[in-house]
């Protein structure tokens, strides 16, 4: 038995997709809405209803399963992201210990180093996983080509798109589709065990200037890069509805990127996945910015 968590979010969803193709035994889920699962997708899963901080939801649902798909649902409204992390994290490890469950892929990030409120928790989601004494794959990711979806509204009426990064540096980002692949496989294989954290970092690293170029390509139309300052971008989350705690954070986070954060990984065949930004804009950008056109009743790009 399989058991995929978040499947109705924007990447359990997709490795719930690819297991249910490749797997011939059980899957199940853990879900807090269960109507928001498709009908058809619905129909071949077993169901467990409840939060990823529930025991006894996570008790049910690892109730002889050999692996599991977990990743931490973010929440902007977070007063401290520290404890949303750990409010999930140790769950999590207290269910696992005595479980049948073997194997354990989840997704994690780059540490920043820093301090305080900024301090990457992920170092602190690794050691509890670790602590259950199951095999782990964590999946270590840098920026996700879907964030820029956040910024159609800017690249619609503006046509710029914002961050406190320097607009030469190159960087690897990489879309959820390949994340989901990678889970999938992990999930499906039963003879890998101890741990490992596998990079992923798309297919080429590229610079906002070169993404800006990109996407000038794609959607026919001048789109620019322009560098934000921390302070008024920080503010700038705040003032759309993002919790202060969560805001310092993701700019630390974003400052820390332009300062190399990223160098830590050094690009592998292995950590190279295959679809390419260009590509990513063709199929997820460019739609999104065709309906946020058609609903303002703007001329759509050629």
């Amino acid at each position: 038995m399989l058991v995929v968590t978040t499947p109705t979010g924007r990447i359990g969803s997709q490795v719930l997709d690819r297991v249910l193709d490749a797997h011939d035994g059980g899957v199940r889920v853990l879900v807090r809405e269960p109507g928001r699962l498709a009908a058809a997708t619905a129909s071949r899963v077993e169901i467990v209803r409840g939060s990823l901080t529930d025991p006894d939801a996570l008790a049910e649902a690892f109730d002889g399963s050999s692996s599991v798909f977990w990743l931490l649902p973010p929440d902007a409204t977070a007063q401290s992201v520290e404890e949303h992390l750990l409010a999930f994290a140790r769950p999590l490890r207290d269910a696992l210990v005595g479980s049948t469950v073997q194997r354990v892929v989840y997704v994690t990030g780059f540490s920043t180093g820093l301090t305080g409120a900024a301090e990457d928790p992920n170092l602190d989601l690794d050691g509890l996983i670790a602590a259950a004494g199951v095999s782990t794959r964590a999946l270590r990711l840098p920026a996700l080509m879907e964030n820029l979806l956040q910024q159609v509204g800017s690249v619609v009426h503006r046509g710029t798109f914002s961050y406190p990064v320097s607009p030469d540096r190159p960087l690897p980002t990489v879309a959820t589709r390949d994340v989901a692949d990678a889970a999938a496989r992990l999930l499906t294989d039963d003879s890998w065990t101890g741990r490992e954290i596998l990079p992923l970092l798309g297919a080429e690293d590229l610079s906002y200037d070169d993404m800006a170029r990109t996407m000038s390509d794609v959607l026919g139309r001048p789109v620019r890069y322009q560098q934000a300052d921390p302070g008024p971008f920080e503010a700038g989350l705040v003032d759309h509805g993002m919790a202060a705690p969560w805001a310092r954070s993701l700019t630390d986070l974003l400052v820390a990127v332009d300062g190399g954060l990223y160098d830590s990984e050094p690009r592998t065949p292995a950590s190279t996945t295959p679809t390419t930004f260009a590509q990513w804009c063709r199929e997820s950008l460019r739609p999104a910015v065709l309906a946020m056109e058609g609903a303002a009743g703007l001329r759509g790009p050629r």
